[in-house]
């Protein structure tokens, strides 16, 4: 008896479905279930991936750019110790003048190089906070409508459409005025205000998976909705979600700084924006005050762009296989 049910258990076919956390990396590699290349050859396959990735100029200039930034954000304490708003020497230095502040100080004396060190971790903080807010929200609608269609569908369409006709600036600007100006508040807003674009892609992928092989598969073994939805589906619809998160960053940082520039920022922490918004009144004078974040946020937004152009490239088997 123990026998037969050994055998039993040996010859049952595994479930279709494989592991949501093999999915998962073949979706990230940007291959789709059913690709020759999804089951055996994942891991030649990121091989190729990264190796596409960094075989690009464009995107391995951002990849350095972005980390440099990064490491930029984790020092600086280290760096600069201490509050960056404080005064520490006399106003309008400029840069080099003095090589304990390479980049000079601002009209109250604050050092510049501190600042910019420091709006970095502010400016990375929001912008990664704000487009995890959004893609998860994003993820849910579109999943959701473009899983079950129908009036659910139809429903969620529409309120994405309403929040698509409101211009985001001015919803970040409405929400961040309802509330005290914060890193927090400011996250939550932009992050409320740019979930249509990843539903939108979601709902386009999930509509399109929904009558796929595998999910088919998955629905005769039993699986409930949510297991096909997060298990199955989402990780094949990834790939685009992960270039569009890369450009949801850099669009944060923007909003970011523009909302400081206005005046709208949280006031207990440096921003680029802010520094911009600060020295505005000395652009004749002293024009490196908004020269020196604003190259900063050139630099920050090249780089994630450059990065998402470089993903998008990699994570598309198409253009794999022109390469």
């Amino acid at each position: 008896m123990a026998s037969d049910s050994s055998n039993l258990i040996s010859t049952t076919p595994e479930p279709a479905a494989s592991p949501w956390r093999r999915q998962l990396a073949g979706a990230l590699l940007g291959l789709r279930r059913g690709d020759p290349a999804a089951s055996p050859g994942t891991r030649a396959a990121g091989r190729g991936v990264w190796r596409a990735l960094l075989r690009n100029p464009s995107a391995l200039a951002g990849l350095v750019l972005l980390a440099a930034f990064i490491a930029l954000a984790l020092s600086a304490g280290h760096l600069f110790p201490g509050d960056p708003l404080d005064m520490v020497a006399a106003p309008f230095e400029w840069p080099g003048a003095d090589p304990q502040y390479r980049l000079g100080t601002d009209s109250l004396g604050r050092d510049v190089a501190a600042g910019v060190a420091h709006g970095t971790r502010v400016s990375l903080l929001i912008g990664a906070a704000s487009a995890g807010i959004g893609l998860v929200i994003g993820t849910l609608v579109g999943a959701t409508g473009g899983f079950f269609g129908g009036a659910i569908d139809d429903l969620l369409v529409r309120v994405t459409e309403l929040f698509q006709t409101v211009p985001s600036f001015l919803l970040v600007i409405v929400i961040v005025a309802i509330g005290r100006p914060s890193v927090t508040i400011i996250a939550l807003a932009i992050g409320i205000a740019s979930w249509p674009t990843v539903a939108r892609i979601v709902r386009a992928e999930f509509r399109t998976l929904r009558q796929s092989d595998f999910v088919l598969a998955a629905r005769s073994q039993g699986f409930s909705n949510a297991r096909i939805i997060v298990g199955e589906i989402l990780p094949n619809a990834l790939p685009p979600v992960i270039v569009t998160a890369s450009v949801m960053v850099a669009s944060a940082i923007l909003i970011e700084s523009s909302l400081s520039f206005l005046g709208m920022g949280d006031p207990n922490v440096v921003s680029w924006g802010g520094m911009i918004g600060a020295g505005r009144d000395s652009l004749r004078t002293a024009w490196y005050l908004t020269a020196v974040p604003g190259a900063a946020i050139v630099l920050a937004v090249l780089a994630l762009n450059l990065l998402g152009d470089g993903l998008n490239d990699a994570l598309n088997p198409r253009l794999r296989e022109r390469a």
